[in-house]
Order: C-alpha cells, then structure tokens, then sequence
C-alpha cells in the first residue's frame, strides 16, 4: 500500500461542500441501508438488499453520534477540549433516560459520567472500549482536517476519549484521518493505507489489517472470491470491535473500488454490524463522490435525521451540518 501524500487540499469552496456533505450523507445512507438489510423482514422478501424498503428510514446511533461529532466541533470552533466533549454529552447523552438503540460503548460512558467517571478514563474503564462506535462518528473531523489527516486523527482521539480507548480510539482515528485524505483527492489505496497506517503495532487491529491484505491480495483483489474467506478471517466474538467491523468496512471500500452504489450495497449485506460497516465504507465513499454522485432519491432518505437515539438530531439537516464543518477548516 502507499502512503498518501500530506496536507494536500485544492478544493474550491464549493466543491468542498459538495464533498463534505457527499461525506455525511454518505455515512447515513450506509447506516441506513445497513440497518434495512439486516432487518429479518427485509431479508425474508428480498433475500439480497439492493435498495431502500418502502418503510420510512429510522437513523441509527451512527449517524445521530457523527452529528453529536460535528456539534461540538461546531462549538468549540474546531478545536475542542475533554471539558467541550464532557457538556456536551452531558447536554445531549445523559440526559436522556435510555438510549433508544444507542451502543454498548456510548451507554457504558454516559452511566460513567453520571458516576463522575469523565475523559479519559470513562472511555479506558468501559466493557466496549474496542467497539467501533467511536468510528461510527469521527468522520466530521476528518471533514474539519480535509487535507492534514494527522490533525484529523488528533481531534477524532479528542472525541473518542469518552467512550473508548486503544483499539477504540484508533478506529476513529483511521476512519477521520482516512476521510481527510478522501477529501483532498487520494486515491481509494492512499485512502485504504491511511486507514491501516493508524494501526499501531503490536495491536489487534493491525494484525487484523494485515490478514486481510495478505488475503485480497492473494485473491487478487476479486470481491467474490473474499468475500467468505473474509468474513471468517476477521469475525469476532463481539460483531461491533475495531478489529472486525472497521477492518471489513475498508476492505470492501477497496474491493468496491470507492464506487458509492458498490460500497453501500456490499458493506450494507456484509451482515454482522452491517449499519457501521456501511456507515463507514459510505462516509469513505461519499467524500470521493461528492453530494453530487449520489442518488437524489436516498440523499432525501436520509437526510433528516429521526432522532431515534439522541432527540436533538431530529432538529438537523446533514447536508447543512456538513457545510458548516467545511468553515472551520484551517486554510
């Protein structure tokens, strides 16, 4: 794999738009469509999920927590502190009685904060600190870092701290610093190898990474030809760990080749945590595509959130979320 050139950005404003809010949507669409084709139902009818059920999209905990995300980079001007991160899942988390399909992580932190427990040790003293749900929701710094993935990986650690530690935080640190590459043009293997390169070593998640290659590469790269062998190499106990989901979310992002439709459709029947593996192959997606390479018909889908898990969203566009993130980036 190569490794992405730094601090490359020459979008124009309008452009960056277009990528930012190709990003958001494209992670919703993921979260979305992954959460239909695993839905019993759906697949008793259509066996294979191609597009969107009839029934109204519900968004899931993924997409409600990157709002969260972008929130507090949103108020904090893109430089937020532990104290940012704490109010503001004191504002919007714990307040709420439940969370309503929200992740074992994010409710094993909430009950953390109400305890006193804060950052970082409510994400290091926490059952699920390995799960993806810090990945779920990193993709809006990498939106703020557009260019300087090493800066996106620095706020995504800022955000994950909460809920998550090791292989936690480097998830979310691969899924920001890789949308940041994404963003300023990379290449689908410049934007796989960032994702990979915040594998530290030593660690679960890089020996995953590195299986994986070896066994794409030996099938050269043919989807349908990993496509099991996959599965069985990177399943877990847990479904929702870094070293699963988030490895099986950029392997098919690179059998897909980056192409939207591909990515949603393989990522969102890949089964296990279908809803985050879609939701990070369609953020990764997205912000190559743009707004503008994606369906008009599940960008509407999507883009009111339901407020299903955290009831603020209810009240956010994605599309005019993502362009207020592009504002705070450092020129």
């Amino acid at each position: 794999m190569t490794t992405p050139a730094k601090n490359k950005f020459d979008l124009s404003p309008e452009e960056f738009k277009d990528k930012a809010a190709g990003c958001l949507i494209g992670l919703a669409i993921g979260d979305a469509f992954g959460d239909a084709a695993r839905d019993p139902e759906n697949q008793f009818l259509y066996g294979i999920t191609m597009d969107f059920p009839e029934k109204p999209t519900a968004s899931t905990d993924d997409t409600e927590f990157a709002l969260l995300t972008a929130e507090i980079l949103l108020k904090s001007q893109g430089n937020p502190s532990r104290e940012d991160v704490t109010e503001a899942w004191k504002s919007h988390v714990i307040v709420q009685d439940k969370l309503t399909r929200g992740g074992a992580s994010e409710r094993e932190a909430a009950t953390n904060v109400r305890r006193g427990i804060l950052p970082p040790e409510s994400g290091q003293y926490n059952t699920y600190a390995a799960s993806d749900g810090a990945a779920m929701r990193s993709a809006p710094a990498g939106i703020v870092a557009a260019g300087d993935p090493d800066l996106a990986a620095e706020l995504a650690e800022r955000d994950a701290e909460i809920s998550h530690w090791a292989e936690g935080i480097w998830g979310a640190q691969a899924v920001a610093s890789a949308v940041a590459v994404a963003l300023a043009g990379g290449s689908v293997e410049e934007i796989f190898a960032e994702g990979m390169r915040r594998a530290p070593e030593g660690s679960w998640f890089l020996h995953n990474f590195t299986q994986a290659v070896a066994l794409m590469e030996k099938h050269d790269h043919d989807l349908n030809a990993v496509w099991m062998p996959l599965h069985q190499l990177l399943r877990g106990e847990y479904k929702a760990s870094v070293p699963e989901a988030v490895v099986s979310a950029f392997c098919v992002f690179l059998l897909t080749k980056g192409d939207f439709r591909d990515g949603i459709v393989y990522s969102g029947n890949f089964g296990r945590d279908s809803d985050t593996i879609g939701a990070v192959t369609g953020a990764l997606a997205g912000a190559m595509c743009g707004l503008s390479g994606i369906s008009d018909n599940w960008v509407e889908r999507v883009r009111q959130p339901s407020g299903t898990c955290l009831q603020f969203t209810a009240d956010h566009d994605i599309v005019d979320v993502a362009h207020k993130l592009t504002a705070l980036r450092k020129s």
